[in-house]
Parts: C-alpha cells; sequence; structure tokens
C-alpha cells in the first residue's frame, strides 16, 4: 500500500488525516513543517504522495514544492489550503502540484483525489491521463468520464490530451492550432473556440474544467 507524507503545521489536523489514512490501509506519516518534510526526505525517506498545507510559518507549501521540483523529486503533491481562489489554484500547478483540495474538506474527498492521483503516477508507459473522473487511453486514443466512453472528434480528443497533459498550464489558441492542428494555416481563434465549446459540453459537469482566461488562453483545473 502506498506511503502518504502529510505535512501540516495543525498537528490536530495531521493525526486526523493520518488516522483515516492508517484505516484505508496506507502508511501515513506526519511532519509539522516544511522544513521538517524536507530533513526526512533529504534523509532517505521515500513517498508515494505528499499532503501539503499551503499556508505554514516559515517555509510555505508552494515553497516547499518549489524546492522538490528544482531537485527533480517527482513525488505526486496535493495541497490542501484554505486558499480558494481559482489564481490560488493555478498557483499550485504552477509550483508543481498534482491537485488541490480547499479547506474545509471531508475526508472521502481527500480520499478520491489521492486515489486518483496515485492511478496518474501509475500508469504504465503514459498510456493514460487522468483528471478526476476524466481518464484518457492514448494506446486506444479513448477517453472516458466516470467510467463511460465518450465520443470525442480527433480534433477534440487533441485538444483534451493537451490540457491534460499540461494540467495547470496556459494555452493560448496559438499553441493549441500549432499542437492539434499542425499544419493548416487556415484554422483561425475562432476555430478553437468552437471546438473548446464543443468538449466543454460533451464533458458534462467536468466541462468547467476548461477555463479561458482572457489574455493567458485555455487552463485545465481541477474540479472540487
Amino acid at each position: 500500500m502506498a506511503r502518504i507524507l502529510v505535512v501540516d503545521d495543525e498537528p490536530d489536523l495531521c493525526e486526523i488525516l493520518c488516522f483515516n489514512l492508517e484505516s484505508e490501509g496506507f502508511e501515513a506519516d506526519r511532519a509539522y513543517s516544511a522544513e521538517s518534510a524536507l530533513e526526512m526526505m533529504d534523509g532517505g525517506e521515500k513517498f508515494d504522495l505528499i499532503l501539503l498545507d499551503v499556508m505554514m510559518d516559515s517555509m510555505s507549501g508552494f515553497e516547499m514544492a518549489h524546492r522538490l521540483r528544482g531537485q527533480g523529486d517527482q513525488t505526486p503533491i496535493i495541497f490542501l489550503t484554505a486558499r480558494t481562489t481559482e489564481s490560488d489554484q493555478l498557483d499550485g500547478f504552477a509550483a508543481g502540484g498534482d491537485d488541490y483540495v480547499t479547506k474545509p474538506f471531508s475526508f472521502p474527498t481527500v480520499l478520491a483525489r489521492i486515489k486518483a492521483v496515485l492511478k496518474r503516477a501509475s500508469a504504465s508507459n503514459d498510456d493514460s491521463i487522468c483528471c478526476g473522473g476524466i481518464v484518457i487511453d492514448k494506446k486506444m486514443k479513448s477517453v472516458s468520464i466516470d467510467g463511460e466512453t465518450v465520443a470525442l472528434t480527433k480534433k477534440e480528443f487533441g485538444i483534451l490530451s493537451l490540457l491534460m497533459s499540461g494540467m495547470g498550464q496556459h494555452f493560448t489558441r496559438q499553441d493549441i492550432i500549432d499542437k492539434v492542428w499542425e499544419d493548416d494555416t487556415y484554422i483561425g481563434d475562432r476555430s478553437v473556440d468552437v471546438h473548446i465549446a464543443r468538449l466543454r459540453k460533451k464533458l458534462g459537469a467536468y466541462g468547467e474544467c476548461i477555463v479561458n482566461h482572457i489574455g493567458f488562453g485555455y487552463t485545465l483545473i481541477t474540479n472540487n
């Protein structure tokens, strides 16, 4: 079973999370600061996933994530935070986070996110990309939502694959044209918008995860 490190400067919350994780069969360790967590990892401790609070004294969770990613450490990170704005969530992905759960939260929500991130991390040969209930099978060129197969056109599939592969990143319309349409120089920004509108509709409730940031481009974020 996976080993999870809980990093939060609220000891009571750490204990509650660890207790519930252990009840689900996970091995759970705790650290009450980012500095302590980094010491553990620098000392050779290995984890399958980190639950990381953002707002802590001294070093924040975002700073810790930046440091780990800068060292080449790709341990999956789920941020736990009371910071709820969309820009905060995007900052979390930019720092190297794999998911973002806002406080207050229920343990079943955290557990579902953990399982999704671990599944994504363990996907063999990068044949699958997962984001919540959306799963792309790159080998079979298929998409499922909450276990149900969804029919996408080739361009819709290409757009979704691009956004999910770079979750949290901004892609301009030109970025999308260059990567999805490639050599077709007759495609305009309006065509991209139309394809994304159709894609959102097919994704159902997950359609709102595709966000248009004026002046920056389209971004895929998780849906809390």
